[in-house]
């Protein structure tokens, strides 16, 4: 029986691709990436000739049981996203939940993750955070941030440039205007950017300064005490 390996890529800096992760992609008998074009150029890079198959969030229920059968048979695969840890919030959970499923060993490898450097350089608390990767564009995106208004754990998003305004608009609206965030653009990219400051500071600055780039938004957790009961008894 084969093992499944979920390796990390690179969110900029080729430089940031693990010794062990390149190890991996070379012995690899099958390597699936989300965009063989993207992963064509990084293999290329590392001078990694191996067969690469399209795994992405379109065609994944379709080809996570042939690959079963691939890693049941012996072979071991490989798995990349185009950039980061496959997983979160790119294509990667089907196939390992049916990999266990069967009982084939799934290893993942440490490595590339956007939240991470973003959440560690907002200068928020990171002993205790949540994820929400991306929010629903349109259906339940409301919902989802008002469901947060209490949360008190630093919360971490991933957004699209071109729709970063209206997230830190809507966090502002239900979560206060002077709730401190951070927005991390391009990280390990030669433009790598942290903005620091309220959420309608950084609002201000982003409807001047067009955002590009992959963005990250940290912000910081409620932590305003309850207001005390007043109710005196008589």
């Amino acid at each position: 029986m084969g093992t499944l390996y979920i390796v990390p890529t690179p969110v900029g800096n080729m430089e940031d691709m693990t010794l062990r992760a390149i190890r991996m992609l070379k012995e690899a008998d099958l390597v699936l990436a989300e965009d063989t074009r993207t992963s064509g150029i990084l293999l290329k890079h590392f001078d990694i000739r191996n067969h690469l198959m399209s795994h992405h969030k379109f065609n994944e229920h379709g080809t996570s049981a042939a690959v079963v059968e691939r890693l049941l048979a012996g072979q071991n695969v490989a798995l990349i996203s185009d950039a980061g840890t496959p997983g979160i919030s790119d294509p990667g959970f089907f196939l390992v939940r049916e990999a266990v499923k069967a009982g084939i060993e799934v290893q993942t490898l440490p490595g590339a993750t956007a939240f991470v450097p973003a959440l560690v350089s907002s200068g928020l608390p990171c002993d205790r955070f949540c994820f929400e990767g991306f929010l629903p564009q349109k259906k339940g995106r409301q919902s989802r941030i008002e469901a947060l208004r209490d949360e008190q754990r630093t919360i971490i998003f991933y957004e699209s440039p071109y729709r970063v305004v209206k997230l830190l608009e809507q966090l502002a609206q239900v979560f206060g205007s002077e709730r401190q965030a951070s927005v991390c653009r391009e990280i390990s990219k030669v433009h790598e950017e942290s903005v620091r400051g309220t959420l309608s500071e950084l609002t201000a600055h982003f409807k001047e300064h067009e955002p590009k780039g992959e963005i990250v938004v940290v912000v910081a957790g409620n932590n305003e005490k309850e207001p005390k009961d007043k109710t005196q008894i008589i």
